[in-house]
């Protein structure tokens, strides 16, 4: 009975496969051109790879009368799951881990569909069969379409090679994808890497038309990247004076690029929509490749051609600071030092002429200028030591207790001896409390600021104050001098720094101010000069407690 009843069923599927054959078949080929059309129109519309896969497996489940499928694409370290199609969460977190396993990335894609289909099978308990299609692309595999179906394949060798024709489509179609998703990303370094450059950067079609600038050339130029791109470079990089270095139309007038040295360097002040101009290094790089013409060149050799002009722009403002402090350095160092030296030299020639003599009172005079331009000599030399040490890395402290009040008043004795005409007071009140710091140096600090009062106060009282607050002690020193102007006061703690009164009036290095604020610093404090002083100048220095 059971015989028959197989027999009866094998003779109606028999009826079924030729009924499918002789009608239906015609209509289901029809919609297998329709997907190969879509899938061509697919080569052009879609680029975007994730929804072009999406809409690969729709048409391929729909083709091969699947119920679910999946795209595995390879990459270099493992197989991937890339799409999938009404398959089950729990079967793809299955699928994945076991993908990546190192036995199964180097299966190629005849093994790799063995064993989905074994898999397909013992995991549907042989309800569901598999069929995959591979995806090749000038000559590389780079996945598999693999469909699940609840009947095995039964293909004829035409259709085998629609199928084939179908999945060579959809592979171009993925590899052109991923072609573009790489060259986007490339694009979205290259502008991450230009915007993230510290120097501004300018990019040049052969005709020197700007076809790219960056985020720093904006701020550095002054315009939005939509004024610039587009412009001539002549109209960007304008120099306000001859600049240094040979510019671009003057190399390209001897025949840049193809020269040995293709790189360009050139120095000076960059004109800009808002001034003032602003100092800058320029370089210059040619992007060449090669024209392909091989008739321009002997021996069958190709000729290169100028693709882009790389033009890099740094602020050079900093090292022109750096050379003009340098050169101001010379200046009042060799001046400051030639006085003291023609001094001493002038009063120890006098007093060795053999055809004079000196009463004591001269010796001892003309000695005490001698030791007095030593004294300045040997401070100058130190304020530059320090100097030196400051820009090496930082001056080294040896904080103890130490008692400003009284520091305060040792500093006033001292110079009230060698300033009659001053008047050199101390306003602490009682009780101030004990800082911690190096008491040399703070002493130092002192010394600079009454000896630049000293200097520039004709005559009157110069004070040294303190004030204790809760966190901090506060001590100025002021004088009744003409005060700072408004000008000078933003850079009077510069290094060599000297206004243009000072420096007619005064002998000095402009290291005072410099070493007194790197001073004050190091012990965790800050200094300022008090632009509201009533009368002459007032600076001020405060400390941690």
């Amino acid at each position: 009975m059971l015989t028959q009843l197989i027999r009866r069923a094998q003779i109606a599927g028999d009826k079924i496969l030729f009924i499918i054959e002789k009608f239906m078949l015609p209509d289901f080929r029809v919609r297998q051109r329709d997907y190969l059309l879509e899938i061509a129109r697919l080569l052009t519309q879609e680029l975007d790879l994730e929804k072009l896969l999406a809409r690969i497996l729709r048409i391929s489940v729909e083709m091969l009368a699947g119920q679910a499928g999946l795209i595995a694409l390879k990459q270099p370290e493992a197989w991937h799951v890339a799409a999938a199609h009404k398959i089950q969460p729990a079967f793809l977190s299955y699928l994945e881990p076991l993908l990546a396993e190192e036995k199964v990335r180097e299966l190629d894609v005849r093994e790799l569909n063995r064993m989905l289909k074994e898999l397909t099978y013992t995991a549907s308990l042989g309800l569901l069969n598999g069929t995959g299609l591979p995806l090749a692309a000038h000559g590389q595999v780079i996945g598999v379409i693999f469909i699940f179906r609840n009947y095995p394949d039964l293909f004829t060798p035409n259709d085998r090679v629609l199928l084939q024709s179908f999945a060579d489509q959809a592979a171009v179609a993925v590899f052109n994808a991923q072609l573009y998703g790489q060259v986007s990303y490339e694009k979205q370094r290259l502008d991450a890497l230009l915007d993230s450059a510290a120097d501004g950067i300018l990019i040049l079609k052969p005709d020197h038309t700007v076809e790219r600038c960056n985020t720093a050339f904006e701020k550095l130029f002054g315009e939005v990247r939509g004024q610039i791109v587009g412009k001539h470079h002549g109209e960007i990089i304008r120099w306000k004076k001859q600049p240094q270095g040979t510019t671009l139309e003057e190399a390209e007038s001897t025949g840049w690029p193809l020269t040995p040295n293709a790189t360009l360097y050139v120095e000076g002040d960059l004109e800009r929509p808002m001034p003032p101009p602003i100092p800058v290094g320029v370089t210059y790089a040619p992007l060449l490749s090669e024209d392909g013409n091989t008739s321009t060149r002997p021996g069958g050799q190709s000729a290169q051609r100028l693709r882009n002009i790389i033009v890099s722009v740094r602020d050079i403002t900093h090292f022109r600071t750096a050379e003009e402090i340098k050169s101001t350095f010379i200046s009042i160092v060799s001046h400051e030092l030639r006085t003291p030296v023609a001094l001493i030299k002038g009063y120890a020639s006098t007093l060795r002429r053999d055809d004079a003599k000196w009463d004591k009172r001269t010796i001892s005079d003309s000695l005490a200028v001698i030791e007095e331009e030593a004294d300045r000599l040997s401070k100058m030399i130190d304020d530059l030591l320090d100097a030196s040490r400051l820009q090496a890395g930082g001056l080294s402290l040896n904080q103890a207790d130490v008692s400003l009040a009284a520091l305060a008043s040792r500093v006033t004795e001292r110079f009230a001896s060698q300033s009659p005409k001053y008047q050199l007071v101390t306003d602490f009140p009682k009780n101030f409390p004990l800082i911690v710091g190096d008491e040399t140096r703070l002493e130092q600090v002192l010394v600079n600021l009454v000896s630049n009062g000293l200097k520039y106060a004709p005559k009157g009282e110069i004070k040294i104050s303190g004030t204790a607050r809760p966190e901090q002690v506060v001590v100025c020193v002021s004088d009744e001098g003409p005060g700072i102007d408004a000008h000078d006061l933003p850079h009077i703690f510069d290094r060599f720094y000297r206004s243009t009164n000072a420096v007619k009036q005064t002998k000095g290095a402009g290291l005072g101010l410099y070493l007194a604020r790197a001073i004050v610093e190091a012990h965790g404090g800050r200094i300022w000069a008090d632009p509201k002083a009533d009368s002459g100048t007032r600076i001020c220095f405060s400390l941690p407690r």
